[in-house]
């Protein structure tokens, strides 16, 4: 998922606009020759970082939402179900592991994003081709930092403003 190092002193630089265009390439310098990396073509879920800080959220841990423009001719649509395309849930749970690991990376920790797991799933809407535009906010509930920096959270995916899943105690990790 992700790889990079980005500084306390470039949190406070760093707007959304500028980290959206960070994450708009396979592999984008962040300061001084640090990378980061995320998935790339049809695996990239977040076009966009709308707002990211580090003492809010539910918890007063810190958030991030991003979004994902949807397009009826996207991959998935073409194969998840025929005659009755909808986005693979799973698409909707890694997009939230994307995210998480993406607060990681943008809170100054580093290394290979690894998704760990989650306790809880619930679905209770669909992302169709019709829609718009997909949000994903994660609210982190800590981080911690042992041989490899964990990171737990709840998160929720809205579909034109509508809430559609949710998905609780997420975990991620650089390694």
């Amino acid at each position: 998922m992700l790889q990079a190092v980005i500084s306390h002193d470039d949190q406070e630089r760093l707007s959304t606009d500028q980290l959206t265009d960070k994450i708009s390439s396979p592999i984008a310098d962040v300061h001084d020759g640090f990378k980061m990396m995320l998935p790339q073509g049809e695996m990239k879920m977040l076009d966009r970082v709308v707002e990211i800080n580090s003492d809010g959220g539910q918890y007063q841990r810190g958030e991030l939402i991003a979004e994902f423009d949807i397009h009826p001719d996207l991959w998935f649509f073409q194969c998840h179900f025929p005659g009755d395309p909808i986005m693979p849930g799973c698409l909707g749970v890694d997009a939230l592991w994307q995210a998480l690991g993406l607060f990681l990376v943008w809170n100054g920790h580093e290394g290979k994003c690894r998704a760990l797991g989650v306790k809880e799933v619930q679905f209770y809407g669909e992302i169709l081709p019709t829609v718009k535009t997909v949000r994903f906010h994660v609210h982190v509930k800590r981080v911690v930092k042992r041989g490899m920096t964990l990171v737990i959270g709840d998160g929720y995916v809205f579909a034109d403003g509508k809430e559609i899943y949710s998905a609780k105690h997420l975990k991620a990790a650089l390694i």
